[in-house]
């Protein structure tokens, strides 16, 4: 079993929160598949992936990944594909609130501080 938590430190920077933004029906699916494909990858027994969804706090579980199969092997490796996977297909985003700002997560480690990603947006 994997469980992420939000870190208290990034970049040098302390992290005050997440905001998890989250797109249905097509997250669900989208971990729906993410665990059906690693299942049969992996030949796992079982896979299960739950994703927070909003305000998060330092050190809040925030990410639960559990994978069952008859050897440790077959399941670590299918965890950290799984992991990698979720970070760039459930359709999830995150807000990080820091104390320098406010940065969009893309994928596992670019950010882009909230002020510019809101400026490179049409304007009506």
């Amino acid at each position: 079993m994997f469980v992420g938590r939000v870190k208290g430190v990034v970049e040098g920077r302390r992290v005050e929160s997440l905001e998890y933004e989250v797109l249905e029906p097509q997250a669900s699916l989208a971990l729906q598949k993410i665990c059906e494909q690693e299942a049969e990858k992996h030949g796992l027994a079982c896979v299960r992936v739950y994703h927070k969804r909003g305000l998060a706090r330092v050190g809040e579980p925030v990410l639960f990944i559990a994978a069952a199969s008859r050897g440790r092997r077959e399941a670590l490796e299918a965890l950290g594909e799984i992991l990698e996977r979720v970070k760039h297909e459930a359709f999830v985003w995150k807000l990080e609130r820091r104390e320098d700002g406010e940065y969009w997560i893309l994928g596992d480690s670019k950010r882009v501080p909230r002020a510019q990603a809101s400026s490179a947006s049409p304007q009506p």
